[in-house]
C-alpha cells in the first residue's frame, strides 16, 4: 500500500530466521511456488515479519514477493473508516476481497508470470491497478489480519499479540490522529475477538515476546 510505514526491527529478523530455517528444505523441494501467510491483529508486526522473511529468503538466493491484504480491501482506508462508522456490521472479512487474494495465490502456484492486483494509495484514498511480475519468484508471502483464512498456503504464521501489547508498534506506524480515537480502539477490540480464533490454523505461532513456536499437528 502506498503511504504505509514499515519499521523492521531485530526481533522481526530473529523470528524470520527461525521460520525460514524450519521450512527452507520444503521451499527448495517444492516444484511450484511456495506460499506463506503472516496473520495477526493490527500492529502486531505482520508487514515487518513478512518483509524480514523475504529478506532472509533473498539472502539464501530465493526470490519472493509480498502481497499485502491492505491492498485487497473493498474500499480504500478513509472510505472504509466512514463505512465502519455508518454500519457496525461493516467489519471483518466482509471488508476484504479474500476471494481475489486466494485467486492470486492459486495463480502464482500455477506458474503465471504476472498478476494484475489492486494497489491502495492511502493518502489519495484511492485504489489503483498494479501489474507485478512473478518471473523468477520462488515464494509468495501474503500478510494481513485475515490471511490465516486463505487457501493454497504451504505455511501459515500467526502473531499472537493483542491490541494492548501492540500499542507502541502502532504508534510507530501511526497515520494521523487514529491513536486518540476511541472508535478505532473499539474496532481493534472487536478485531481481537475475531482474529484470536485464527491461531489454531497456524503452523508457527509468534508469541508476544516474538519467540517462534512450531505447532505440533496430531
Amino acid at each position: 500500500m502506498k503511504g504505509d510505514k514499515i519499521v523492521v526491527e531485530e526481533y522481526h529478523h530473529r523470528a524470520a530466521d527461525a521460520i525460514v530455517s524450519a521450512i527452507i528444505d520444503a521451499i527448495r523441494d517444492k516444484p511450484s511456488r511456495y506460499t506463506i501467510t503472516v496473520s495477526g491483529e493490527s500492529g502486531s508486526g505482520k508487514s515487518e515479519t513478512a518483509r524480514a522473511i523475504a529478506e532472509r529468503l533473498e539472502s539464501l538466493g530465493i526470490h519472493s514477493m509480498i502481497l499485502g491484504q491492505d491492498d485487497y480491501f473493498v474500499h480504500p482506508p478513509k472510505t472504509n473508516d466512514a463505512m465502519r462508522r455508518r454500519d457496525p456490521a461493516w467489519l471483518g472479512t466482509v471488508e476484504v476481497k479474500l476471494d481475489l487474494l486466494n485467486e492470486h495465490l492459486k495463480a502464482a502456484i500455477r506458474g503465471v508470470t504476472f498478476l494484475v492486483k489492486p494497489l491502495v494509495d492511502y493518502n489519495a484514498d484511492r485504489v489503483e491497478d498494479e501489474q507485478v511480475g512473478l518471473h523468477g519468484i520462488n515464494v509468495v508471502i501474503a500478510e494481513g489480519t485475515y490471511t490465516a483464512l486463505l487457501k493454497f498456503v504451504d505455511t501459515k504464521v500467526f502473531i499472537a499479540r493483542n491490541r494492548i501489547e501492540t500499542l507502541e508498534h502502532r504508534k510507530k506506524r501511526n497515520r494521523g490522529t487514529e491513536m486518540a480515537d476511541p472508535f478505532i480502539e473499539g474496532i481493534l477490540e472487536t478485531e481481537h475477538r475475531i482474529i484470536m480464533g485464527h491461531r489454531h490454523l497456524a503452523d508457527f505461532v509468534i508469541t508476544r515476546d516474538y519467540d517462534v513456536i512450531p505447532v505440533e499437528r496430531p
